[in-house]
């Protein structure tokens, strides 16, 4: 399988399991508590066990870590250097509330870095995935994948936040990276609309898993974007020694 086809693979994968759980969010489903509080529902479960399915169907012998097995079984205390993160359904608050802001996604990591991914936002049927060397997004089921690239830099930038950040953070991030515009969404889409050029920052200083973001960071880098650290350092992916936490982060288009 070509590089080029890994990225489509995946975003067939992805948008099988979007498929499989937007009947969920559209009738709601019962909520329940993982050990450190958070919410995971059948909607989590079902989608992830399909992805590792297929995965274990395209890509035998490449490892997974996954979201939903890592909270019930822990993570793994290594991991070789190429491996699938998979988060089934980031943004499961935003699920449970309705809201149409939540993804499925996967990654591909080859040496600490996110060389393939999809991100699928199904409550929209938007797909965005990496696209042999480039991005590109299918904007409706069924339509044609068009090329995806970060927006030019200067003028106003947008920034994309939480919704639950409080005003005093937002201000102390408006003054360190100078912007003054911003939306609030959930997940993980944040970095692909980066990436299709619709906005241009987003910092994050609070804490995520790797496969929160490994999928969009893959597609937003591939769209000529960049995820780093605080000051610019690499981000590196595969910290099994760490639970695979990732440390805070600003991901940029141009």
């Amino acid at each position: 399988m070509t590089e080029q086809n890994i990225g489509q693979r995946l975003a067939r994968i992805a948008e099988e399991a979007g498929r499989l759980i937007l009947p969920l969010w559209s009738a709601g489903v019962e909520v329940s508590r993982k050990a450190d509080e958070s919410p995971v529902t059948e909607a989590d479960r079902r989608a992830e066990r399909l992805i590792l399915d297929r995965l274990q169907e395209s890509f035998p012998g490449v490892p997974v870590v996954s979201e939903e097995d890592a909270s019930e079984f822990g993570t793994p205390g290594a991991i070789g250097p190429r491996f699938f993160l998979v988060d089934p359904l980031d943004g499961t608050k935003a699920f449970i509330r309705k809201d149409p802001n939540f993804t499925v996604n996967i990654a591909l990591v080859q040496d600490g870095r996110p060389i393939e991914g999809a991100v699928v936002a199904p409550a929209s049927g938007e797909t965005w995935f990496t696209n042999g060397g480039g991005a590109a997004k299918v904007a409706a089921p069924g339509a044609a994948p068009q090329d995806i690239r970060v927006r030019a830099g200067g003028g106003d930038p947008l920034a994309l936040i939480s919704h639950t950040m409080k005003p005093e953070h937002l201000a102390e991030l408006k003054s360190r990276y100078g912007f003054e515009r911003t939306e609030a969404m959930d997940s993980s889409i944040k970095l692909v609309r980066i990436a299709e050029g619709a906005a241009d920052i987003y910092p994050r200083h609070g804490p995520t898993m790797e496969w929160d973001i490994a999928a969009g960071d893959a597609v937003l880098r591939a769209a000529g974007g960049r995820l780093t650290g605080l000051e610019g350092e690499p981000f590196v992916y595969g910290k099994a020694g760490e639970g695979f936490r990732n440390g805070w982060f600003v991901a940029r288009g141009a």
